[in-house]
């Protein structure tokens, strides 16, 4: 069976832009869901409502985890509730970013 950690692992390819890290450190997946039939769904976030990247990392998140062995299908949701904000990203990314 799929783990949400092989899934976190994809999902540390989708990049955002702007900021060069990862959207799992970046604190902007909420979620990750396995079907035992191989079905996947995503649940994330972006910076703002009015991110230009919206359409690309979804792409990205079909891409990445499709990649994975046993992968039937990908469903990717999109959300602003909770809205993100800097307390959500990983100790490593406040760094990096320097808060």
């Amino acid at each position: 069976m799929i783990s949400v950690e092989e899934v976190n692992d994809a999902l540390r390819e989708v990049i955002d832009p702007e900021l060069g890290l990862d959207f799992v450190e970046l604190g902007l997946i909420y979620g990750v869901d396995v079907e035992p039939s191989g079905e996947v769904k995503v649940t994330y976030t972006l910076t703002s409502p009015g991110c230009p990247i919206g359409p690309q990392v979804e792409e990205q998140i079909g891409e990445f985890v499709s990649e994975i062995d046993g992968v039937t299908n990908v469903q990717s949701e999109l959300t602003f509730n909770p809205p993100w904000s800097v307390d959500k990203m990983s100790e490593d990314a406040k760094f990096a970013l320097g808060f």
